[in-house]
C-alpha cells in the first residue's frame, strides 16, 4: 500500500503492518474525540513515526498514486478530523 504522509512523500508499506497501523489510527481517534491536545500530539506523532519505521521510501522520482493519505506532523486537530472515516484514518 502506498502512503502519503502529507508534505514529506510516500512511503510504501506492506499489508501486514495494517493491524499494527490500525492500533495507533484507534489512539489517535480516541484522542480526536477526547479533545486532549496533548494526547492527539502523540497519537499522531507515534502513528506517523510508525508509518515510517515500518514503510520504504518510493523515490520523489517514481510516479505512484497514493492508496492513503496521512497528515502532516503540525497538522492542526480540525484538520486531522476532517480526514477521519467512520473508520479513522487507516481503513481495517
Amino acid at each position: 500500500m502506498i502512503v502519503r504522509i502529507m508534505g514529506e512523500g510516500q512511503l510504501d508499506v506492506a499489508e501486514e503492518y495494517l493491524a499494527v497501523l490500525n492500533r495507533y489510527d484507534d489512539e489517535l481517534q480516541v484522542a480526536i474525540e477526547s479533545g486532549d491536545d496533548a494526547a492527539f500530539r502523540a497519537a499522531l506523532t507515534a502513528l506517523l513515526a510508525k508509518v515510517r519505521e515500518v514503510g520504504t521510501d518510493v523515490p520523489a522520482e517514481e510516479i505512484v498514486s497514493s492508496d492513503l493519505m496521512l497528515p502532516a506532523t503540525d497538522a492542526h486537530v480540525d484538520e486531522v478530523r476532517k480526514m477521519l472515516r467512520a473508520d479513522g484514518l487507516i481503513p481495517g
